[in-house]
């Protein structure tokens, strides 16, 4: 079931805010969960095997490791166990196919393979279990006892397919006392909605330009940096509005995510960029991966040996393909080459560094869209203007008169610009009372558009969902 969806926004949703807020408080977390499990096994209900043991695996090894007290080595076995089966259970799902079609290359052995469909969300709820079972060991947080708790915050529907990716040590509080105000729910409302807007209006139009592009019997250079601009502001769009759905979700059933994007576009370094982007994902490579492998605090060869492990596991995180390991070290490469000098001459032209931040982060969009490595080399020489490819064609044209003021717009929207602007408008005098006004008006107007061109069949899957 996706969040941009007619049976999602006008029955699942208004039953389980009826049943949330009917149950006594202390069965909501009970409601959550019943409501998040049939959520999750709404599409392909044999995908629920996978999360449950997951789950038992997750709340066995938390006790476990409880009751090892100052046994550090019991504790590191239990913890051991438990990464095993989480991520056993990923790999086989994920990426045995993968291993097993290469194996296959090199050897020319006829391997069979598995065939496993990948189930929806497995690697952010992976991450998450994870996270706890490690938090569980090192101390930082205690065993959870209550199981319906434990498997409410795997579970939980709102960040469950695709993020952020939220620790437990944030929502444990929550998890057990959290308060639903009319002013939470009033932001929660406005943000799902923004959100829902930023996936229908403009990420699924964006995804129109890139699928004619792939249809186009008229490649051009013109036709291929469209392309290229729109994949990259779709993708945005596409992700930071479930982000934007999944903490307007959570405001309204008390529960406070942390925030995933901050503008990346805006960034003068790729350093920055990753500070903006999937902030969830990459604090938890920081803090799970690269730290306990010894962070900065080496010597540079080890250093780079840590940054090529952690961007290697962020790479093959996003998908069992070869393009996606080389999208993962060439933001290795990048962010190398900015610690040793390229950072230093960044910072003397922010300008000249936006355009560098942009270019690299379209170019890499484009290698993470690919099917293929080959489809991958094509692209970029249509980019490059080579094999022969006119420089604009009628067609490319056509398409820019069509979807040039989109691409501005949506170009403007991934800025803080508006943002800064409506805040402002409205932060004082008049501009407050109209504000009060306004905000309502257009969350209602908003979600009128995002039905209408639901109803309308204007629909794309989230992006992020295969990962």
């Amino acid at each position: 079931m996706l969040f941009s969806s007619i049976p999602f926004l006008f029955y699942f949703l208004p039953c389980v805010l009826i049943l949330y807020f009917a149950v006594p408080k202390g069965g909501r977390n009970a409601a959550l969960l019943v409501s998040s499990l049939f959520f999750y096994g709404w599409g392909e209900p044999r995908f629920l095997l996978f999360m449950v043991l997951t789950i038992l695996g997750g709340y066995v090894a938390g006790l476990g490791m409880a009751g090892c007290g100052s046994n550090r080595r019991a504790a590191r076995w239990w913890l051991a166990a438990f990464a095993t089966l989480c991520l056993g259970v990923l790999g086989v799902c994920k990426y045995a196919d993968f291993f097993l079609e290469n194996f296959r290359a090199v050897t020319g052995l006829p391997v069979p393979l598995l065939r496993i469909s990948l189930p929806i969300g497995i690697s952010f709820y992976t991450f998450q279990i994870l996270s706890y079972g490690i938090d569980v060991y090192r101390g930082t947080v205690p065993a959870q006892k209550n199981l319906v708790s434990l498997a409410t915050y795997i579970a939980l529907f709102p960040q469950l397919i695709a993020g952020p990716i939220v620790r437990y040590a944030d929502l444990e509080p929550e998890l057990r006392q959290r308060r639903c105000t009319l002013g939470d729910t009033a932001e929660g409302v406005q943000r799902f909605v923004m959100g829902l807007s930023k996936k229908i209006l403009l990420a699924n139009t964006l995804g129109e330009l890139v699928q004619l592009f792939r249809a186009s019997q008229e490649p051009s250079l013109l036709f291929a940096w469209m392309y290229a601009v729109a994949f990259t502001l779709q993708i945005y769009f596409d992700f930071s509005g479930y982000s934007d759905m999944a903490i307007g979700l959570g405001r309204i059933f008390g529960f406070h995510f942390l925030e995933n994007f901050r503008y990346p576009y805006v960034a003068a370094s790729i350093t920055e960029f990753w500070r903006r982007w999937h902030i969830s994902l990459g604090t938890w490579f920081r803090d799970y991966l690269y730290i306990p492998l010894g962070g900065n605090r080496v010597s540079r060869p080890r250093w780079v040996c840590n940054i090529l492990v952690v961007w290697m596991a962020t790479g093959l995180w996003h998908g069992a393909a070869w393009n996606f390991l080389l999208w993962g070290l060439f933001y290795a490469m990048l962010l190398i080459l900015e610690k040793w000098w390229l950072g230093r001459l960044l910072e003397k032209s922010r300008p000249l560094s936006h355009i560098y931040v942009l270019l690299t982060v379209v170019l890499g969009f484009v290698l993470f869209d690919a099917a293929s490595l080959g489809e991958a080399a094509g692209t970029f020489r249509a980019l490059l203007g080579l094999g022969g490819l006119p420089a604009v064609t009628a067609e490319s044209l056509y398409y820019l008169r069509s979807y040039g003021f989109l691409l501005l717009l949506a170009a403007l929207g991934a800025t803080p610009l508006p943002a800064r602007a409506v805040k402002k408008l409205f932060s004082s005098g008049p501009g407050r009372a109209a504000g009060s006004v306004a905000a309502p008006l257009g969350t209602v107007c908003l979600l009128l558009a995002c039905t209408a061109f639901l109803v309308d069949g204007s629909f794309n899957p989230f992006l992020y969902f295969r990962f």
